[in-house]
């Protein structure tokens, strides 16, 4: 009797606790193979280390420096009829709800189910005479379940921190969306006025062409000119009404374009008058780089929650070597015959209650496979963090390159257009006494015009540089309260107080 009920306690023991080491399947090793960049390790440059103490980070509202009125309004209306940015905000909502599924499977969960049957018996049939001969009746059940999955290992936890942590980079990336939206506003809108001012230019070079073939013609007819002067003067004349032309082009397209990224019709465009852009502000670099730079940059904080997203997602697939928990309950109200209602009031109730138990013991490498996705999903997140915070420190070092340089070319323009005008002045009063050729007129004015026309460029290429120099700087937004921390950015080295005994017992680490 003794030995009896031993076998019937010791027995049920040892296979449960065989089948519970069992089910906690090894990682063999399986874990992530790359590391993340810090920034104190990468070299800023000489460029990067000459910043300026006394420098600001772009204002959120960076573009306002071009004391642009029209400017300011239509990045308003970008940023309201843009397709981009709807994308973007539909994909963060998107985000939000698919993290309010994942949470809500760390709340209790609680059906309820309801049959309503009328059953109609056969008569002297299988059944025979009796109560049930011939009759219709109604076999109703209803019940309520009651289940509460534990989450020993923090399963379902940490799928509910991934899924905030997607939603926190698809927000990254929604700002990153506009501030590319804002950039490229800007630069449109620079291109537009960069239009009229080469118009002006080889509008300004026509008429003077046009004053000098007069002149030619004139000196013609009073027999001091000749018909080649005539000739040169009058041959540039269509070249010059090209370049009009195609500047007159060229402010038509940029007019599109703003339309286009305002999200609006081509005839929308047609209402921007010339801009009047100027920029006082002072192009200097802060300080603190490039620590500060991956708190300002949204790319490059959408690639750090994704990064800790695809860190959860390691934690999760470890989670699934260990058994799983759940509390069950559930009460049931039936009954078979009678009234419609019968069932609620009938003494046909009962419930069940406890827990239930599930575990891996053979699943082919089914787990370990999942481990291994979820780590090379987490080396691309690392790779692409790396790629991002190395491209985006060179992109602020090619900026305050390009601003340097464009400081010393638009002061050698201004000298060379001071000094093409001068020669151009002398050479056209020397035509119009007759000291001197056409020829010299002709030369004097290709290099005026060309100077002029360097000038203007350079001018526009700074203002664009500064839209450039304020996203590569993150565009005046200050997300480091909103990234995460470093250590969110690493799968966990265990999983619970089991995984920690088995990893000690077993000698071996998932990572």
């Amino acid at each position: 009797m003794l030995v009896s009920t031993i076998r019937k306690t010791i027995v049920p023991m040892v296979l449960t606790f065989i089948l519970t080491i069992a089910g906690c399947a090894s990682t063999k090793n399986v874990g992530p193979e790359d590391t993340l960049k810090d920034t104190s390790t990468l070299d800023a440059g000489a460029t990067l280390r000459a910043a300026n103490a006394d420098a600001a980070w772009p204002a959120s509202t960076w573009w306002r420096a071009y004391n642009d009125p029209q400017l300011d309004a239509w990045i308003a209306r970008a940023q309201a009829g843009n397709p981009t940015l709807a994308l973007a905000a539909a994909r963060v909502r998107e985000a939000r709800s698919m993290a309010g599924v994942a949470q809500a499977a760390l709340a209790p969960q609680v059906d309820g189910s309801l049959a309503i049957n009328r059953q109609q018996w056969p008569e002297n049939g299988y059944y025979g005479p009796g109560t049930y001969n011939n009759v219709n009746t109604w076999d109703n059940t209803a019940a309520l379940q009651l289940s509460y999955n534990l989450d020993l290992w923090g399963r379902d936890g940490n799928a509910a921190e991934r899924a905030l942590d997607a939603t926190h980079a698809r927000a990254a990336d929604a700002r990153a969306a506009q501030l590319e939206l804002e950039a490229n506003v800007v630069r449109a809108y620079i291109g537009l006025s960069q239009g009229f001012a080469l118009r002006d230019i080889a509008q300004s070079t026509l008429d003077q062409q046009q004053k000098i073939a007069a002149r030619a013609r004139r000196r013609l007819q009073g027999g001091i000119g000749t018909q080649l002067e005539v000739a040169q003067a009058e041959a540039s004349l269509p070249d010059y009404e090209r370049q009009v032309e195609t500047y007159d082009e060229a402010i038509a397209l940029a007019r599109n374009q703003l339309a286009a990224l305002a999200g609006a019709g081509p005839g929308a465009g047609d209402s921007i008058t010339r801009p009047v852009l100027s920029l006082a502000t002072p192009l200097g670099l802060p300080s603190a780089l490039p620590a500060e730079l991956i708190g300002r940059r949204p790319d490059v904080v959408a690639a750090r929650w994704t990064v800790a997203a695809q860190a959860r997602g390691i934690d999760v697939a470890k989670a699934q070597f260990y058994p799983n928990i759940n509390l069950m309950a559930s009460l049931t109200q039936m009954s078979a015959g009678g009234a419609l209602l019968t069932f609620l009031t009938g003494n046909g109730g009962g419930w069940t209650a406890g827990p239930a138990v599930t575990l891996p013991i053979f699943e082919g490498g089914r787990l370990r496979s999942q481990l291994g996705a979820a780590s090379a999903q987490y080396d691309q997140a690392v790779d692409h963090y790396n790629t991002t915070l190395v491209a985006a420190l060179r992109d602020v070092a090619d900026q305050v390159v390009r601003i340097k340089s464009l400081d010393r070319q638009l002061d050698a323009s201004g000298r060379s257009v001071a000094a093409a005008q001068k020669s151009y002045r002398l050479a056209d009063e020397g035509y119009r006494r007759g000291l001197t050729d056409y020829l010299n007129v002709l030369v004097a004015q290709t290099q005026l015009l060309r100077a002029q026309d360097g000038e203007a460029r350079v001018r526009a290429e700074r203002l664009a540089v500064y839209a450039t120099f304020s996203a590569a700087l993150g565009g005046g937004i200050d997300s480091s309260a909103d990234s995460p921390a470093d250590t969110q950015m690493k799968p966990a080295k265990h999983i619970g107080p089991f995984a920690e005994h088995k990893d000690a017992s077993a000698g071996e680490r998932s990572e």
